[in-house]
Parts: structure tokens; sequence; C-alpha cells
């Protein structure tokens, strides 16, 4: 036996965290449930995870789940072993990261106070000497992170580098992130550069819904995933970051501001005022706006009882990309075009004429029609072709890789010119 079986999952969805060390604090929320899942995401991504235990975490999960998830030991008390030197001291094998997920009110006061009384406690006061990152992720009732002092420590804590992951507000309670979140937050603190400082960004993404009725309507199946890992990724290296965002599952980057949208006219507006009342650098049209609507919307609910047929003509939206150039023909613009079922000549070469139509500087084009690369998934292929047809080809990786090469290549081209 060469080692724990738990491992054979690390690396399996990406290497964006190889060769990291990351050890994962739990203290006694409920949401410490979560930390398996939490625990073996970022595995998957290449982390190596070690875990700590304060005693209230034992008393929701048990300290075996933990060992399990990440085929280590469980650190739950400091002894002889000096267990949180041993983990984040000064050495050439500390860790990369220590994540305190959840972190109770109590625990985050502790910490912003400098007091060590759990094995907890202890590792982030250690690795606050150590210079390693520290990231926490609250979750507890929403009147205990409403306290004023609370949030006066998660203050104190930000001014000297503490990255916070917030909470959802949900049914009166400071809810964990989602594992996907937490798990991109990490992987924005450790992989990438801050190339993108200063570079304020604007980003579409998910679809766009036009009403029938006012419970009928036609939209697509745009999860918005795409658009929300390319926010992830430009705010990791630094940019300024707006999205203008239509009605998608994914769950916006907590430092974007969002513009929320419903229809394609208001993703163009919005839009257009962005655009007329900041100096944006670039601008990445990843959202799937619909192309049409219903030239009628019913204000009420159109009775389906006794009807066989019911004919309904549409009429074209506005098109965004236009609007985007007439408004500034200065911005760097990245719009996305989705195709379906073709050959990869094909998909290019449709990709090059909008881009030419669109006096775009890069196009983003992908098939949803292939395993893997469609609405709603992880994952995605694409490619990225230029105003000379120089193509860039993104097999099929997680979105938020697709987002690290697609921002690599604009970082490039934007240099170039």
């Amino acid at each position: 036996m060469t080692g724990h079986p738990s491992k054979d999952i690390i690396g399996t969805e990406g290497k964006e965290l190889k060769a990291k060390t990351i050890v994962l604090c739990i203290t006694g929320s409920v949401a410490a449930v979560r930390c398996s899942e939490i625990a073996r995401r970022l595995m998957r991504h290449g982390a190596e995870v070690f875990v700590v235990m304060s005693e209230m975490a034992k008393k929701i999960i048990h300290p075996y789940l933990m060992e399990w998830a990440t085929g280590n030991p469980v650190v739950i008390e400091l002894t002889g072993k000096i267990e949180h030197v041993a983990l984040v001291g000064e050495h050439q094998s500390k860790a990369d990261l220590v994540l305190v997920a959840p972190a109770t009110a109590n625990t985050i006061s502790k910490i912003a106070c400098g007091i060590d009384d759990t094995p907890v406690t202890s590792v982030v006061s250690t690795a606050f000497g150590s210079e390693i990152a520290v990231m926490i992720v609250p979750a507890m009732h929403e009147s205990m992170y409403r306290h004023p002092i609370v949030a006066e420590n998660i203050e104190k804590l930000e001014t000297v580098g503490v990255e916070f992951v917030r909470p959802r507000i949900e049914e009166e309670k400071a809810k964990i992130a989602e594992t996907e979140e937490i798990s991109a937050a990490v992987m924005n603190r450790l992989t990438t550069g801050r190339d993108l400082v200063g570079i304020k960004i604007l980003i579409t993404a998910g679809p766009t819904l036009e009403h029938l009725d006012p419970v009928r309507v036609f939209t697509n199946k745009s999860s918005g995933k795409m658009g929300v890992s390319l926010a992830a990724e430009a705010l990791s290296r630094g940019a300024d970051v707006t999205m203008v965002y239509g009605p998608g599952k994914a769950v916006p980057p907590t430092n974007a501001k969002v513009v929320a949208v419903e229809t394609t006219e208001e993703m163009y507006d919005a839009v257009a005022s962005e655009l007329r009342s900041k100096k944006y650098a670039v601008v990445i049209a990843a959202a799937a706006a619909a192309d049409w609507r219903p030239e009628k919307a019913f204000d009420h609910k159109v009775p389906t009882s006794d009807v066989t047929e019911f004919d309904v003509k549409l009429k074209p939206t506005r098109k965004i990309i236009e609007a985007i150039r007439k408004i500034n023909d200065q911005v760097f613009l990245v719009p996305f075009k989705a195709e379906y079922g073709l050959l990869d000549e094909e998909l290019v070469e449709r990709g090059y004429k909008r881009l030419i139509a669109a006096k775009a500087d890069l196009i983003v084009i992908n098939d949803v029609g292939r395993e893997g690369a469609g609405f709603g998934v992880d994952t995605n292929e694409v490619f990225i072709v230029d105003k000379k047809r120089e193509i860039t080809h993104v097999p099929l990786t997680t979105k938020r890789e697709a987002a690290k090469r697609i921002l690599d290549v604009i970082t490039e081209k934007m240099k170039s010119e």
C-alpha cells in the first residue's frame, strides 16, 4: 500500500492547486457538515489538505470523517509534536494557505484579538507570524453576523490581509458560501498573478428572458457559469469588475459589482449606461442574450384550455454588441458566440465572420452540442480567434481554467496593440 486511497482523487478535476498545501481549520458551526465536500473539492483540483478541528467542531462531525476525506491525520489538540508549527511554522515545508471554514463569530473575534486557546486559533496565529495567507469563511445566525463588534473584527482582519468569503444571507442565517465559491476563492488566492490591477472590465453573463405573458417566457439554458468564472478570474488578477447579469444559476463573485437584469432590453440599457458612466478598458460579452422576443407580450396569462394552436410572432431584440462599439470605439471588445454541431473549421469560420461584423478584437466560440461544453456544465471547450485569424484552442477543461486562458490571451493582445 503506497498511500491513503482517499488521495486517489487529487488532481482529477484540475491541476490549479498542484503542489499546494492547505490547512482546513474547522470550528463549531453546524456548517462543518460541509467540510468533507470542501476538502475533497480542493483535492480534486490538486491540493494536499490537512485538517485542524476545535473541540466544538468535534461535537458536529467526527475527526474520522475528515481523516477519510483527506487521507491525512486530523489535529484535534496540540501536543509535543507542536502540530501548529509543523503545519504553518516558519520552514520550507509550511502550508500555502490556512482556510477557516466554517468560522464562527467566536473564532473570528478570537483571531482578531490574538487569542490562542484552540488548535484552530493557534494555527491561525502561527500562520500570521509565518506570513501564510489566511482565508475565513463565516457561518452563523444572521443576527450574530450583524453584531457591530463582529463586523468591526472582520474589518480589522481584512486590514491585515485576511480574505473573507462572504456568507449567503438566507432564512435569517449567514450561511456558509457555496463550495464552488470557496474553491474558486482559494484558487484565486494561490494560483494567479496580479496583471490586471487597475483595469476596468465589464462582463455580461447569463441568459435573458423574454415574456410572452406574466407566467411564460422565451429563454435558453445558459447558467451564467462561464461569465461568473471570467469575473472571478479577473478579480483575482486585480481587475475592477462589473457584471451585467441575467437570471443565471451561478453565484457572482462577492467583490464584483453586479447589475441584475432580466430581459435583453434591460441588458442593453445596463451595458450602455455602464459604458457611458465609466471608462472601461475591456468588455467581455459572455451573456446568452435572447435574439428574439414576442412582438406582443400579454399582460395576463394566456389561457390554454380548448386551444389547439397558438401562433406567436417574434421580432429581433436590439444587438448589445453593436451598441458597445457605437458608445466606445476604443474598448477592447471580446464577444462570445455559441454554435451547435459544427466541425472545428466551420466553428472558427463563423466566429471570425462575427468578429469582423462586430468590429471586435477577439471572439470566443464554442459548440454547445459537444459533450462537456454545453450550457449548465462546469467545463468548456473554446476557440479564441483574433482579427488576424490567429487561433487559440482551449481543449475541454474547467470553466475557471478556460477563463484563465481567455484572460491570458486578452492581456497578451492588449500589450501588443
